[in-house]
Order: structure tokens, then sequence, then C-alpha cells
């Protein structure tokens, strides 16, 4: 006698479970319908083959055949080789598309990933993954501090969302500043890179992402002097700024920031503290008990920090908004859409078409500046409301758009023109020799004026 391997499902083997009841009185034809979900009169047409061929009555008949819905082996192919000649860097998604649009080839997106999957042609998101290896961390504490901004909402329902600004050791995971702030700005960085040195002193370098607080977007740009203001303070401190390539090469800032999503939330909550002044007094204690908790030895008992370069009354000038205009025939310059009229006096009478130094500091002061001297200054434009179609940033768009409904609380819009706007200028390629074209159109009719006047 031989004896067969049959291979059920678990719906078959619990119908087989059912019908050996009914089967033994145990249990009634309605009752199994009841449970097997099915009709009285389907019970019993399962229940007679069950008694006549025993248990592989009830297994699936089509089991093992091919499915009558399936695909023909040419159909297969000839959608592979379309996707591999003419659409092999697409997705399952797109390709079927393309197939049906341009090839009147019906396929669906998953039946076309499995043939482009055995074909090799395209790999699964588990195999598509990509593993980063783990940096070593630096050996000495104050070598590299990764810098990181967080925006969450840190109040929960109590308050609005802001940004902690987050310094911490890359040799020992030691939260080193912590700040909240409206939004991660030049502005921001310098309040919490102040209090960093005050606490620490100079470290040697920086680690960030590319946030454009950091990095010039634009290295080709050909105007500018290749940093930006943040850049440029550290420039002046001796501290070198670096940028991650990825978020998983300053990993132990984004994994602190994970963990302070989650613990200082709710040690805010329990502090009942909803904003960001309260939450700023808090943090010196928090951060003490989380390094306690969290910080580790370094390899090397050296400490790279070093004493502050700068005395610390100029610290002012260096944490501010620098940059330079050139000044105008009238003594003016433009400057954030604002019109700076310098005051007429013995200093101001050279400066037409040399270069003056702006000042634009964190409390709103602002000045002008040649060779260390200040300049009075008045201002024509005071118009501050935010540029038509500006360019926002992700990380700055709540901050702004709260100034912008503030200055829409405060005054009406400007009116503007809705006539033909001026045309660009499209230089046409011709040389007029340094002449103004108006002028030179002048000299060529004055040239002309004498040979005319005596042919006549």
């Amino acid at each position: 006698m031989t004896v067969g391997l049959v291979i059920m499902s678990e719906r078959e083997l619990n119908r087989i479970e059912v019908l050996s009841q009914v089967t033994q009185g145990a249990m009634t034809a309605v009752t199994a319908a009841n449970v097997l979900g099915l009709s009285r009169r389907q019970v019993h047409r399962l229940l007679k083959g069950f008694q006549t061929d025993g248990p592989a009555a009830i297994r699936h008949k089509a089991r093992g055949r091919r499915s009558n819905n399936r695909i023909d082996p040419a159909v297969r192919a000839f959608a592979v080789t379309l996707v591999r000649e003419n659409y092999i860097d697409f997705g399952p998604t797109f390709a079927a598309e393309k197939l049906a649009e341009d090839h009147d080839l019906k396929v669906s997106r998953e039946t076309l990933r499995k043939w482009m999957q055995d074909a090799g042609i395209w790999l699964s998101r588990k195999q598509r993954r990509t593993f980063h290896q783990p940096r070593l961390r630096r050996e000495c504490f104050g070598e590299l501090i990764q810098i990181d901004g967080s925006d969450h909402r840190w109040f929960e329902d109590r308050g609005p969302a802001c940004t902690l600004l987050v310094f911490i050791d890359d040799a020992t995971s030691t939260l080193m500043q912590l700040r909240f702030v409206i939004s991660e700005s030049t502005f921001s960085y310098f309040e919490a890179l102040d209090l960093y040195l005050a606490a620490h002193g100079r470290p040697v370098a920086f680690y960030s992402d590319k946030h454009s607080v950091f990095r010039v977007a634009n290295q080709s740009a050909k105007s500018g002097h290749g940093m930006t203001q943040f850049g440029r303070a550290l420039n002046a401190l001796n501290i070198e700024i670096l940028c991650a390539n990825s978020s998983q090469a300053k990993g132990r800032v984004e994994r602190a920031n994970r963990t302070l999503q989650d613990r200082l939330v709710k040690e805010l909550r329990l502090a009942n503290i909803s904003d960001m002044e309260a939450a700023n007094a808090f943090l010196p204690g928090f951060t003490d008990h989380y390094n306690a908790k969290f910080a580790r030895a370094p390899r090397s008992t050296d400490n790279l920090h070093r004493p502050m370069n700068i005395a610390p009354d100029r610290l002012r000038d260096v944490f501010c908004y620098r940059d330079e205009r050139v000044v105008g025939p009238q003594l003016a310059f433009s400057y954030e859409r604002q019109r700076i009229i310098l005051a007429e006096n013995e200093i101001t009478r050279g400066l037409p078409g040399k270069y003056v130094d702006t000042f634009a500091f964190p409390d709103g002061g602002f000045e002008v500046r040649w060779k260390g001297v200040s300049i009075p200054y008045t201002v024509f434009d005071k118009d501050q409301r935010v540029t038509h179609a500006a360019i926002t940033e992700n990380k700055h768009l709540s901050a702004v758009l709260e100034h912008i409904k503030a200055e829409q609380d405060k005054a009406p819009p400007k009116k503007r023109r809705a006539g033909k706007q001026v045309t660009r200028y499209q230089p046409t390629g011709k040389r007029n020799n340094g002449w103004n074209s108006k002028l030179a159109k002048r000299a060529k009719e004055k040239a002309e004026a004498p040979a005319t006047q005596a042919a006549e």
C-alpha cells in the first residue's frame, strides 16, 4: 500500500474537522453550515464526497494544476524583452504604464514587478537597501562637535512648535549645549554658539548637515566670499566647519534628537512648561541629568577645547550679519529693500564708488562703518514686508509665516503697478567702442551735418 502526502490549506483542514463531527453525530448540518459560512446544500455536497472518498475529497481539485487565468509564457517573455530594451531603469509601476500606453500590453504592476525581479531587472526594497558602516568616535573631548536643529512640537498642544538646537560631543555623546529657538537661522546659531563658547571654549571643529546656515549652496558662484555668515564667524574664531554628506554620517546627534523628542517632551510636560523662555531655563538641569546617564568616557583624556582668541567685547562684531555695499553718487545704497542714505561729512564725501561695511545685529541694531569708523545714516524706505514669491527654506517656513501674518495685520498691502513690465535688456553683441548708444548716435549726426550742408 502506497501512502501519499496530501497538501491542504488551513481552510480545508477546518472543513474536515467540522464534517467529521457531522458524520459522528456531534453536530448538525445546519450548525456546520453556520460554522463554515456555507449553505446547507453545499455542506451536504461536501459531506457526501467526504463519506465516499475520505479527506482527499475536500482538497481543492485545481491544486497542482496551471491556473486558468495564467498569462501565456510568450506574453511574459515579450514584456520582459520590452522592459529590458526600452525601460531598463523604470520602476514596475511606470514600466507597466508605458507598456499599456505605447505597446498596448496591459499587465498589472505587481505581476510585472515579479517578472522583472525574476529576470534580474528590478531589485526589491530589501535588496536595494544600503548599509552605512559605523564611524569610530573621535578620541578626544572637544575635537568634533556635531550640531543640528530639531523642529518638533516640544510643548505638544500647550504651545507652538519650535526648534531645539543641539550641540553634542562626538567622542563622548555629551550634550554640550541645548537652546530653544523659533527656527534654524544664522542669528539663532550665533546665540547658541555664544553660550557654548562661554561655557566650554573653542572646539576644533563643528560637524553639521548641508543647511544654508553652514554651507554656500552654489559652490561655483562668482560673487560672494565662498562662506556663509556663520562660516565667517567661525573663521574669525579659528574653528572649522565640516558638512556631512548624509544624515547617517552625523548619527550621534540624530539619535540624540530622537531621544530628546521622547524624554525632553515628557519632562517638559511634567514640569508644566509651555514656552521657550521657561524651557531654556529648564534645560541646564535636564542636560546634567542626561549626561550623567548617557555620556561616556573618551578614549583619550585630552581636552581639545581652546581659550577664546577674541576679547569678549569684540564678539558682538563677530556674531552679526556682515556685508559690503558700494556707495552711490548720492551717498546712498540699497540694503534689505531699504535705501540707506549716509550723512554728509568729511569722511563720506570721498566714499562714492567705494565699499562700506554693514553690521546687522541680532537685537535689531544696524551700523555702517568705513575702516572701523561708524557713519551716521538715515533710512529712506521702511517697508519690511516679505518679498513677493520669496524663496523660503522648509526649516524657516513657520517663522516666516508668523512674520507675514503679523505684517498683514499691521497695514494693507502695498499697491503695485499692473501695467506692462519693463523688458529686460538683451545685449546685441555689437560693440560701440565704449560709447553710450545715444551719445554715439548724436556724435555721428554732428559729424555728418557739415558734409550735408556742403552738398546742399
